[in-house]
């Protein structure tokens, strides 16, 4: 006996379709971009409401004047500005090259035993919390980076002109330098992660014509690879500059907290606009103190604001050469 047409009909599966689910999901999805824009919106109105008092005594010379001395209620943010784009710089130039390595070698070198347990090593690094890291900078590797680091160099360049005054400074272990490095191994696991995922999405066959024309596996990835994922390396780069950027306790730690601006040592103790919120921030009174503070949280705010835009322009101008 054979199933008629009305049979076939019953046992299709039926979807209720509702008028109003549509424009509701296209409400609550626009509610949550204007929400976001909302957000940022009054975060900047708090911060500039907030740092009104010394933006009308300081104006824009804060930004390039050095002294900051809550006694006498005179304060400049040269030095935490300093601070803050000198780590970071450093920090992005020791932790984007390692973690080129570590994601050309998971997904074109390692052996397949070794890829998943490595891969998941990397990753458990951002679970590390930042004080974790900013107690063993300060009681384990800040003494070993002044014994055999700084001592040695000093060593070697003293007396030579500029490379002398990089390397002089008490050796204590605590200054740019060693907040630098702290903050390129935390940032190293956002980087080769988002590295070694966009890496992977490269289609094979792009790679296996390469390698089929005679291509090393480093132009394969220099000439294939990253052209490819471009888009991917850079904002895996950019979320790795705002994770420096906003890092406070391990900062906080190792950068020495002193608000002077001595050479151009890499070795001096420092600080960064994070920091000297965290320390002082708590404690300051209201008045040019407090405003100063919420002042630097709005340059702070600003110098994101600006890397995040050069990002585009960056990302938009490589779209522009694709092709070429």
């Amino acid at each position: 006996m054979t199933a008629g047409p009305h049979s076939e009909a019953r046992s299709a599966p039926t979807v209720k379709r509702h008028a109003w689910a549509d424009p509701l999901f296209a409400v609550l999805a626009q509610g949550a971009a204007w929400l976001t824009l909302a957000l940022m919106a009054g975060i900047l109105v708090s911060l500039l409401n907030g740092a009104m008092p010394a933006i009308r005594e300081y104006g824009l010379s804060f930004l390039w004047s050095s002294e900051w001395d809550p006694v006498q209620d005179r304060y400049g943010g040269l030095v935490m500005i300093y601070g803050t784009l000198m780590t970071s710089f450093i920090a992005l130039l020791i932790a984007v090259p390692v973690s080129f390595g570590i994601a050309l070698f998971l997904t074109e070198l390692s052996p397949k035993w070794l890829k998943r347990p490595l891969g998941v090593a990397v990753e458990l690094l951002a679970a590390v919390p930042s004080i974790v890291y900013g107690m063993w900078g300060l009681m384990v590797f800040g003494p070993l980076l002044a014994e055999y680091v700084q001592q040695p160099l000093q060593g070697v360049f003293t007396g030579v002109p500029v490379l002398g005054d990089l390397f002089s400074g008490p050796p204590v272990g605590i200054g740019i330098m060693a907040a630098s490095i702290i903050l390129a191994i935390m940032i190293i696991p956002f980087i080769a992660s988002v590295m070694r995922d966009v890496f992977e999405i490269t289609p094979p066959m792009l790679k296996e014509s390469a390698y089929g024309l005679g291509a090393t596996t480093w132009e394969v990835v220099w000439k294939v690879v990253l052209p490819y994922t471009k888009t991917g390396v850079v904002g895996g780069i950019m979320l790795g500059l705002g994770r420096a950027l906003g890092e406070t306790m391990a900062v906080t730690f190792v950068i020495g907290n002193m608000n002077q601006l001595n050479s151009i040592s890499l070795f001096d103790a420092a600080n960064s606009i994070t920091s000297a919120l965290a320390n002082e921030f708590a404690e300051a009174g209201a008045g040019l103190h407090q405003a100063s503070l919420i002042y630097l949280g709005l340059v702070l705010f600003f110098i994101t604001f600006v890397v995040l835009s050069f990002s585009k322009v960056l990302l938009s101008q490589l779209k522009k050469g694709e092709g070429r």
